[in-house]
């Protein structure tokens, strides 16, 4: 599956790690949400770097006790038509800060990529080859948004703001 980031297909720093699976001793790495729950310590002090594989029907505050600790974190979407992951994404920039990268994985559309980026996401497990090639040209069609999200954008209105005379009032 090619892996976009920063508006290019790029090579996956990170080696997915199956549950019955030993950790390798060195490199970043990906788990998922139980193996981390399991033993989130030998995990975490590896070296190289960890992140975990969150499903979208799992409740994120129980992540928040480490996200200080993991590198990524890769967000589920199972079907094209559930968004519970873009409200975990929000959580994860606006509510808790999380600086490290976030993952979109699973059924991951092209016609979704503003939208994910809108909510904080920065890298994308893609399924299709010729989506990951439009990308940079979907990602770069809207330059204003009205809206205040996770990817933190000037909104239209801050950006009216900003041009207005000191002392002048909208």
């Amino acid at each position: 599956m090619p892996l976009v980031r920063g508006n290019a297909i790029v090579a996956d720093d990170y080696v997915s790690v199956a549950d019955d699976a030993p950790l390798p001793a060195a490199g970043a790495v990906l788990v998922t949400a139980a193996r981390f729950l399991a033993d989130p310590d030998a995990v975490l002090s590896r070296p190289g770097g960890a992140g975990v594989i969150w499903p979208n029907d799992r409740d994120i505050d129980a992540l928040v006790p480490y996200l200080h600790r993991l590198k990524a974190v890769a967000l589920l979407f199972p079907v094209f038509r559930d968004g519970r992951a873009y409200t975990q994404a929000r959580l994860l920039r606006e509510r808790y800060r999380f600086q490290g990268e976030l993952r979109a994985t699973g059924q991951v559309l092209r016609d979704q990529f503003v939208f994910m980026l809108r909510a904080g996401f920065d890298a994308f497990d893609v399924r299709k080859q010729s989506d990951a090639a439009a990308f940079a040209g979907v990602a770069q069609r809207y330059s204003v948004f009205y809206q205040p999200t996770g990817d933190g954008r000037v909104t239209a209105f801050r950006r009216r703001l900003m041009r207005l005379p000191q002392g002048a009032r909208p």
